[in-house]
């Protein structure tokens, strides 16, 4: 037999797959947690939700800047005798209260939420509050 008989088969070692068929790296089974494809549906129901949670939080924040400026003013110290990174405390804690209680009614689950997401809707909360009351105030 000829050298040229006995070459394997060329194979392809650059073959590029499609996105849409790329599977996830694999991960180890004792780790905290493991990446799973979502569903079409799924996706579009965790947009859903996202935007659901962003608006709740939006609306809660601009009510918040609204009772802030009507009741505060300018949230000068010796008016109300609060400073005003304590009158944000106080809406924060509040806003938590009220999305604990108001996200069951969009039927969202807060008992599923992380550090990062109340994090991120009390952050709207408080931005929102601050710019209604900063356009309140000119």
């Amino acid at each position: 037999m000829s050298k040229s008989s006995k070459k394997k088969p060329s194979v392809a070692k650059n073959e590029v797959k499609p996105a849409d068929e790329a599977q996830p790296a694999p991960t180890q089974s004792h780790g905290r947690s493991q990446f799973k494809m979502k569903s079409p549906e799924e996706k579009k129901e965790a947009h859903k939700e996202g935007i659901i949670k962003t608006a709740v939080a939006a609306i809660i924040g601009m009510v918040a800047g609204i009772i802030a400026y009507m009741q505060l003013g300018e949230g000068i110290p010796g008016e109300t005798g609060y400073e005003w990174y304590v009158i944000l405390m106080f809406i924060v804690g509040i806003s938590f209260y009220v999305m604990k209680f108001s996200f069951p009614i969009f039927k969202i689950k807060p008992k599923e939420f992380g550090f990062k997401d109340w994090f991120y809707v009390e952050f709207i909360v408080v931005d929102f509050c601050l710019v209604t009351w900063t356009l309140l105030l000119n």
